[in-house]
């Protein structure tokens, strides 16, 4: 089969090419016979071009082109002519391209699905023949965003002194919050790989093995429940530093931020970010991930009420709880009781069991627990929340986790729905010195908030062996609009220390040498201080380029069920590749 050499990508043609003899080649977007004028939109990643065939052409040629349909692929011949009818939408607008040869190197089917970005095709569809989806400009887009962030990353890390590392895909399964990948051993029937959640273990001996600075654009695996920002195969850009304290790792890491906003979003950051405690994210916000865009803080009215005969306040301070709520500014006319019913019903998802309203008027203060409280009260409890007429204020009272969430959640729907958030508008910050510890109510016990490798802070490193529950990390996740991009640690890098610290997560020495021998014994021998850090590629994607979800800057993601569309994953296999492994299904 013949090929034509393309000259020119479709997209790339301006009025600086009339006169040019062309070559393109890509899909047939659309075709329109006019008699005796033929126009096609020819299409390939870069955009589209007008290609013209008339009547003058030999009538062999003439034919084919007329055979033309959606989804072909062709090649083009061509002279560039200026067009008489422009369409300045398109950057190839002003040119055409008259056609004196062409190719049809594949016929196409009509397709399941329309190729143009405002399709609205069920997603589910999208997903079984993402290779036609990714025909479309901004599948294309999106993936040459994230090629190019990757590109910037790893040309700015190795300028940093980072050696980028492969890690092994084929480990040990250890406890790291999530559910392991498992891979069964044929050759060691009866036991099992796992897929890495993260190479942390790894890049730490690669600290102990003198690495210095590692980074690597790394896949890992968690078998989790999926969501809009979840995959069960992500990718992270991973990071560690040897000889370093928090202030360094946060420092090469703004300086990575702002270039990546700077060459990716032509966005110029200003630097150092703020940082907040993790007590003051929540206190303020009711997150560990804040979106400052707005206000809508946190106002604490636990000791305003304690003594009011309102039972659902009293009986949640009572339990250990407390009283809060936001103040909405002019938001009063905005909500209907409806509208709050729909919040009230959101934030139980939360573990809240109801919602207390007030709105701020001129002459009175209405609630929704007017019976209970005197207008004099009502204003008491307004004017602790500075609210002025025309705010509305929504308080929720329970144990402060569900408190917490339910508000931190409300601020930035609300603001959602008023329109405040602005896309264009970068805050990013810095929350640092998390709890070392995480109380799980399903299992009644305590786990490593972020990770058991994580260092308490300094002054709480005795808390260890004492009262382990109410030592800081020395932690930090970095936030951008109330989504975190990643999050790291200084690390344990004293072997004592570490078994203290699995200790106090109830693992026996049995367990301990079991799961995390290696790593312990590895401790041994000389181990330097070290941090790191690891963001979420595919977030910070989705967030630079504006989307929803992660699935839209993933080539091939799952779907809700961790399926693959495409190839049917998981799929049966056979038995005798079970006997060969050594399992029987039950």
């Amino acid at each position: 089969m013949r090929i034509f050499k393309r000259t020119h990508m479709c997209g790339d043609l301006r009025k600086e090419n009339i006169g040019e003899k062309v070559v393109l080649n890509g899909w047939i977007q659309k075709r329109r016979n006019l008699g005796g004028l033929i126009f096609c939109d020819v299409r390939d990643k870069t955009g589209i071009t007008q290609v013209v065939f008339n009547d003058k052409i030999p009538q062999e040629l003439f034919e084919r082109a007329d055979k033309l349909r959606s989804e072909y692929v062709v090649g083009i011949k061509g002279e560039v002519l200026e067009r008489e009818s422009k369409n300045m939408e398109l950057p190839t607008g002003e040119i055409e391209v008259f056609a004196d040869d062409l190719i049809i190197y594949s016929e196409a089917d009509t397709p399941p699905i329309y190729i143009k970005d405002d399709d609205n095709v069920d997603d589910n569809l999208r997903l079984r023949y993402r290779y036609l989806d990714l025909r479309k400009k901004k599948m294309q887009d999106n993936l040459t965003f994230r090629h190019n962030l990757v590109k910037l990353t790893r040309d700015y890390f190795s300028e940093n002194g980072f050696t980028e590392v492969e890690t092994p895909m084929l480990i040990k399964s250890t406890p790291e919050g999530a559910r392991d990948y498992l891979v069964p051993s044929r050759v060691n029937n009866g036991k099992f790989y796992a897929l890495p959640q993260s190479p942390q273990m790894f890049k730490q001996l690669l600290m102990v093995g003198g690495t210095d600075r590692y980074m690597q654009v790394v896949k890992c695996f968690r078998d989790e429940d999926l969501r809009a920002d979840r995959q069960p195969e992500f990718t992270q850009i991973d990071l560690e530093m040897s000889f370093v304290d928090v202030d360094d790792v946060i420092e090469i890491q703004e300086g990575y931020l702002k270039r990546v906003f700077r060459e990716m979003k032509g966005v110029d950051i200003e630097t150092p970010f703020p940082r907040i405690t993790y007590d003051e994210a929540m206190e303020r916000y009711g997150s560990d991930k804040p979106d400052t865009r707005v206000g809508f803080e946190l106002n604490d009215i636990t000791g305003l009420v304690k003594n009011c005969d309102f039972k659902v306040f009293t009986d949640a301070i009572a339990a250990g709880g407390s009283v809060r709520g936001i103040c909405i500014t002019g938001a009063a006319d905005k909500y209907t009781r409806k509208k709050i019913d729909k919040l009230t019903e959101a934030v139980r998802s939360y573990g809240a069991k109801g919602m207390v309203w007030m709105k701020v008027n001129d002459s009175e203060v209405t609630s929704s627990v007017n019976k209970f409280f005197s207008q004099e009260q009502l204003q008491e409890i307004a004017d602790a929340m500075k609210a002025e007429s025309g705010d509305l204020i929504l308080i929720v009272s329970d144990k402060n986790k569900v408190v917490f969430d339910s508000l931190g959640f409300l601020r930035r729907h609300i603001a959602g729905e008023l329109g405040l958030l602005d896309d264009n508008q970068y805050n990013l910050l810095w929350v640092v010195d998390f709890p070392l510890f995480e109380y799980d109510e399903e299992t009644d016990s305590y786990h490593a908030m972020h990770h058991p490798f994580t260092s308490p802070k300094a002054e709480d490193a005795h808390l260890l062996k004492t009262e382990p529950t109410k030592a800081k990390a020395n932690a930090y996740d970095i936030v951008l609009n109330g989504v975190e991009l990643g999050g790291g640690s200084i690390r344990i890098h004293d072997r004592d220390m570490q078994e203290d610290m699995f200790r106090a997560l109830d693992m026996s020495q049995e367990e301990i040498d079991e799961k995390f021998g290696f790593l312990v014994e590895a401790f041994k021998y000389g181990t330097p201080p070290h941090g790191g850090l690891a963001y979420g590629l595919d977030r910070l994607v989705m967030l630079l380029t504006g989307e929803k979800s992660i699935r839209e800057v993933i080539a091939f993601p799952k779907n809700q069920n961790a399926q693959c569309m495409v190839s049917e994953a998981p799929g049966v296999v056979e038995e005798q590749q079970l006997d060969e492994l050594g399992i029987r299904l039950k």
